[in-house]
């Protein structure tokens, strides 16, 4: 696997990128009707272009894994094609950011489950929780922040924090 920051985004890089957060959207945030969905993929193109700090995951074979992309410190997003899951990916792009971009916080649906526990384990706790997302919609967020400049490496602690689900 190689992490790559494409200097350019072209259209048909953000075509690619947007049709893989559709189908990383279907796997994880089950939560979201197809009303909602659509309504927000209509949003990632611009917000694709837009983020300062792009990173793509791309396997041996070209294949796209994954990709995250950050602003000021905050990890605005982390997409990681279904099938790549489970493999290592989302954590090697986390600790990439950690490492190049100096990651401290993100925010995550407190009801993708999966994802909460991923930044839970990777060394982010809960400072706080609201009931809605940043546009308003009513998807409750956990804001996280990065215990210390060590736990991007290691499992978090064990105990509750501020905000659970």
């Amino acid at each position: 696997m190689q992490i790559i920051e494409p200097a350019v985004r072209g259209s048909q890089q953000i075509q690619v990128l947007t049709a893989l957060w559709e189908r990383s959207v279907r796997a994880t945030h089950t939560f979201l009707s197809d009303t909602d969905r659509a309504a927000i993929a209509l949003e990632v193109p611009g917000a694709l272009a837009a983020v300062p700090q792009l990173a793509v995951a791309v396997a041996a074979d070209g294949a796209l894994l994954g990709f995250m992309g950050a602003n000021d410190r905050h990890l605005e997003m982390l997409f990681l094609d279904p099938a790549a899951r489970g493999q290592g990916v989302g954590g090697t792009l986390l600790r990439y950011g950690v490492r190049r971009w100096q990651l401290e916080t993100l925010t995550v649906n407190v009801q993708n489950h999966a994802a909460v526990g991923f930044y839970r384990h990777m060394g982010f706790v809960a400072e706080r929780r609201s009931d809605t997302d940043q546009q308003g919609r009513p998807f409750a967020l956990l804001y996280m922040r990065r215990a210390d400049e060590n736990t991007a490496q290691l499992p978090a602690a064990t105990g509750s924090d501020c905000c659970g689900d």
